[in-house]
């Protein structure tokens, strides 16, 4: 799947700034995801080094990540809860990274060696690592390391990977264009999730954590530019018979009548933009439920959310508003004070 990478940045955990997020040139760069095996069904041919059992491995996330909230999203989506155990970190970002805290709905410890910090993970597996120990990452517990920390290709093993053990009617092999990631949509959906990564999902970020203004406004107006894109595109799609039961309020869905993982990639940046990029990072245009300039995306957006029949909850039961505008304010920004607003933080249908 197509997921942009930029330059590695160095380990501030280690250099004492870890809240500092934007280069010397004032903007902020990404940094390359360093673990980046794979999990596959047992059944694939050798070498399989991470083969899918269950109980094997362990997610960990915090839950006011987006990136993170992905794989969490996919975990409960394909009912992989007794398959992959799931570890949530605190959401604040300690001096030393993501920690356990057994605060808000976090775990009081690691559930594999009883570790306090994501970092100790990180150095079991690599002990030379000296990058940002970032979430979500699989354990596995066998192998006794970190299978990824890439959350594209998490999700994408996530989405097929253990389908072996789910019935057959939830296997993606048996729901043809109706899957996550379907061979006849692919091109579409990699074209797609390319430029919504680098203007919309790391654009908030690149926004957010600009440290001058030419590099604030160089990311700022391109991520509305994209929006404003994603709006017409489900306007197009009404338009080529796409609409998914949307109706009046458009398509249900990014392509056609069913969830793919462009959606999912796209959700977990838009459920924040109100709560979290609009009134701490500066991504302050317009919001999402401005809908004068988004009624589709609005809606699109409040369809998943509200959705629990069709995705098993899955979206909903992931996103905790009190994580996101905690985490956002207090660790990322180092606020003293956590905006209260908007209210409600999601409206209803």
């Amino acid at each position: 799947m197509a997921q942009q990478q930029e330059q590695q940045i160095e380990d501030s955990s280690q250099t004492g700034s870890i809240y500092k997020q934007a280069s010397s040139d004032g903007h902020f760069h990404r940094q390359i995801s360093s673990f980046r095996s794979f999990i596959l069904p047992s059944a694939h041919p050798a070498p399989n080094p991470h083969p899918a059992a269950p109980g094997r491995y362990v997610l960990y996330v915090t839950l006011n990540c987006p990136w993170a909230h992905r794989a969490n999203i996919l975990r409960s989506l394909k009912h992989l809860e007794d398959l992959i155990e799931l570890a949530v970190l605190d959401w604040e970002l300690g001096p030393e990274g993501w920690f356990f805290s057994g605060r808000d709905g976090a775990d009081e410890r690691d559930p594999v060696f009883g570790y306090t910090k994501a970092k100790d993970l990180y150095l079991r597996a690599n002990p030379s690592y000296n990058a940002r120990y970032t979430v979500p990452f699989i354990w596995d517990r066998t192998a006794a390391t970190i299978v990824s920390n890439e959350s594209s290709e998490i999700i994408r093993m996530l989405a097929s990977s253990f389908d072996e053990f789910l019935p057959p009617a939830e296997r993606e092999a048996d729901k043809g264009d109706a899957g996550l990631y379907p061979p006849s949509l692919r091109p579409r959906i990699d074209e797609l999730n390319g430029w919504v990564y680098d203007l919309v999902n790391n654009g908030v970020y690149k926004t957010g954590f600009a440290s001058t203004q030419e590099a604030y406004e160089a990311h700022l107006y391109p991520l509305f530019s994209a929006l404003d894109r994603l709006e017409a595109h489900l306007r197009e799609e009404s338009k080529g018979g796409g609409g998914g039961g949307g109706g009046e309020g458009g398509p249900s869905y990014l392509f056609g009548r069913h969830l793919t993982l462009a959606d999912i990639r796209l959700y977990t940046t838009l459920i924040r933009f109100d709560s979290a990029y609009f009134t701490l990072f500066g991504c302050n245009v317009r919001m999402i439920r401005d809908e004068r300039h988004y009624p589709l995306l609005h809606a699109w957006l409040r369809r998943l959310y509200w959705g629990e029949d069709r995705h098993n909850n899955a979206f909903r039961a992931t996103t905790n508003f009190k994580h996101i505008k905690w985490g956002y304010a207090k660790g990322s920004q180092q606020r003293a004070v956590v905006p209260a607003g908007p209210e409600p933080d999601i409206l209803p249908l």
